[in-house]
C-alpha cells in the first residue's frame, strides 16, 4: 500500500506561498538555484574523484524548483544548462539528459500526480529516456564502456530498473526537502 499512498500535502503549502512571491524574488530564486545546481554538477570536473559523488546532488535544486512550480523548475533547468555551457561544457552532455531531466521529470510528476507509484514511474521513464538518448542516439558512453551501443531489451530493462530505484530515492529526498525547508525562505 506504500506505493499507492498519496504524497505529503505540505507541498501545496509551499506552492501557495510561491505564488505570492514577487517576480523579482522569483527571478533571484531561479538564479540562486541555477548557480547551486551548476556548482554541484561541475564538482566532478573541478574536484576529480570526490566530485563524482557530489555531482548527483545537482538533482536536488531542480527537483525542489519543479516541485514548487513547473515553469520555475524549467527556467532553473534552462539557466543551469547555460551556466554549464560557459563554465563546464563537458557536463553539458550529461546534465540535460540525466541529472537535470530526472529532477525536472520528478518535479513535474509531483505537480501532476498524487500517488507515489505514479511519481516514481514518471521520473523513471524520464531518466530512462535520457540515458537511452545518450547511449543509442548520441553514442555517448554514459554508463561506461561495459554497456554496448547496440540496443538490447536486457540493457533497456536494466536501465529502467536502475532508473526506477534511483527515481524512488529522489522522490523520498524531495519529500524530505519539503518537510525540512522552512516556509519563510520562500
Amino acid at each position: 500500500m506504500y506505493f499507492f499512498s498519496k504524497v505529503n500535502d505540505m507541498l501545496q503549502v509551499y506552492q501557495t506561498a510561491y505564488r505570492r512571491v514577487s517576480k523579482l524574488k522569483q527571478l533571484l530564486l531561479i538564479s540562486l538555484f541555477s548557480i547551486i545546481t551548476s556548482i554541484l554538477q561541475s564538482a566532478g570536473g573541478f574536484i576529480p574523484g570526490v566530485g563524482y559523488f557530489i555531482s548527483p546532488f545537482a538533482t536536488a535544486p531542480i527537483l525542489f524548483c519543479s516541485m514548487l512550480n513547473i515553469p520555475f523548475g524549467w527556467w532553473t533547468y534552462l539557466f543551469t544548462n547555460l551556466l554549464l555551457l560557459f563554465f563546464q561544457p563537458s557536463e553539458l552532455v550529461i546534465f540535460p539528459f540525466t541529472t537535470g531531466l530526472l529532477g525536472l521529470g520528478l518535479g513535474i510528476a509531483f505537480n501532476l500526480f498524487a500517488k507515489r507509484l505514479s511519481i516514481i514511474f514518471f521520473g523513471a521513464c524520464s531518466l530512462t529516456i535520457g540515458i537511452c538518448l545518450l547511449l543509442y542516439v548520441f553514442n555517448f558512453p554514459v554508463l561506461g564502456p561495459a554497456i554496448s551501443h547496440i540496443m538490447s531489451i536486457y540493457t533497456g530493462i536494466c536501465i529502467f530498473i536502475f532508473s526506477f530505484l534511483y527515481s524512488w530515492l529522489w522522490m523520498e529526498i524531495g519529500l524530505m526537502m519539503v518537510k525540512k525547508f522552512p516556509n519563510s525562505m520562500i
